[in-house]
């Protein structure tokens, strides 16, 4: 008795989580008609415990599984909505909207989707619908891009702007037609490409651009102007160009160009050469007379903002290999001057190209931080200006 009671403690030691069973007599036999045992063995029972408590398991994961699959695309749905209520980060340019009056929901929600103010026509709509937002005035906003819904919303709600949004467009000097271009396309309700067809369409000339010459590039004044809700690319065109046209005259350019051998389109030309090369006001005229000087001589100009030009930018310092670059605007490789202006140039650089110093220098390298250059009459003098440049970090 003390034996099978002992055993019995192991057994329960073995399996603490099992019931207990009651003792079977060993060697369970079927009986003479064939039936089962009446009792499984004890080892056998426990297999069959463990089986339906790890295929338990494998339900529940199963199911859970299965959850996560129904709930995940809610979940994708409500994040993606949440984005368009509010996007992170600050909002973008200013842009203008009108609102035209009729027009539901749906053809609002599109309008502002094209501005750029939300990222989302459905998601506008869903949440006017279930927020209760408007009714939506027409008129014309002053909105910012990526906005988002709910403030886009709000904001359509207020008040519209009243009377005409006057709006800025800064054109500095050194800038290309095509950089000008887009800053046009910044402003509400224009683009570039409009704004560059009528450039070179011929629509707006200025009187300073020659018959042969398409493009009036180096004929937009430089200044900030103030853009009318109406104007178009085609009028904002013809205010770059006539201020131009109104200043260079001012200046004198058709009767001083005749001073200095040059055409008033080659002076232009020589002042965007000027604009892009010169870094202090002293050295406008310098380099003017370095033009003139190679001009009158004869030698290539070999000026590097005319392959930054060609090269359509100077982001990243010009190599030897720019120097082979296949245009009309590489005067390393054609002499005389580029076919047109490579910059709108300022005034000063217009009295420059017309009043060059009277000094016999041919070359010119940067000399200090500020922009400064070091002028030389001779090329041995032009080396030595170099080898200091290079030495100072400047090359």
């Amino acid at each position: 008795m003390v034996l099978d009671a002992a055993r019995q403690d192991a057994a329960d030691l073995d399996e603490p989580d099992e019931p207990d069973e009651p003792d079977e007599p060993d060697g369970a036999q079927p009986d003479d008609r064939g039936d089962e045992p009446t009792a499984a063995p004890r080892g056998l029972r426990r297999h069959h415990a463990r089986h339906e408590r790890r295929r338990h398991r494998l339900r529940s994961v199963a199911a859970l599984g299965v959850i996560g699959v129904l709930v995940l695309p809610f979940l994708a749905v409500g994040g993606w909505f949440l984005y368009q209520l509010d996007p992170p980060g600050d909002p973008g340019g200013r842009v203008t909207v009108e609102i035209e009056p009729g027009w539901d929901r749906g053809r609002i929600a599109e309008e502002l989707v094209d501005a750029g103010v939300i990222g989302s026509a459905r998601a506008f709509s869903l949440y006017a619908a279930v927020s209760g937002a408007g009714p939506f005035r027409d008129g014309t906003y002053q909105l910012r891009e990526d906005l988002g819904v709910r403030a886009a919303a709000a904001a359509l709600e207020r008040e519209p702007e009243s009377g005409p949004v006057a709006l800025t467009l800064d054109v500095p000097p050194g800038l290309t037609l095509e950089e000008i271009a887009q800053r046009v396309g910044e402003l509400p309700g224009r683009t570039s490409e409009r704004f560059l067809d009528a450039a070179l369409s011929g629509t707006v000339r200025s009187r300073y651009q020659p018959p042969e010459v398409a493009t009036p590039e180096g004929l937009l004044s430089p200044a900030t102007y103030t853009i009318e809700e109406g104007d178009d690319e085609v009028d904002i065109l013809r205010m770059l160009v006539e201020r131009f046209d109104g200043e260079a005259d001012q200046l004198g350019v058709p009767v001083l160009a005749a001073n200095t051998g040059r055409t008033p389109y080659e002076i232009v030309v020589i002042a965007s050469l000027i604009q892009r090369e010169a870094g202090v006001e002293d050295d406008r005229p310098l380099i003017s007379a370095v033009v003139h000087n190679r001009l009158a001589d004869g030698t290539m100009l070999q000026i590097d903002a005319t392959l930054c030009y060609a090269r359509g930018g100077c982001d990243a310092p010009l190599t030897n290999a720019d120097k082979q670059i296949a245009s009309p605007y590489n005067t390393y490789q054609i002499g005389g001057l580029p076919p047109t202006p490579i910059s709108t140039v300022s005034p000063e650089s217009l009295v420059g190209a017309l009043s060059p110093a009277d000094v016999e220098f041919l070359y010119y390298v940067i000399a200090d931080e500020e922009g400064r250059h070091a002028f030389a009459v001779t090329l041995d003098e032009h080396n030595a200006n170099v080898r200091a440049a290079e030495e100072a970090g400047l090359l």
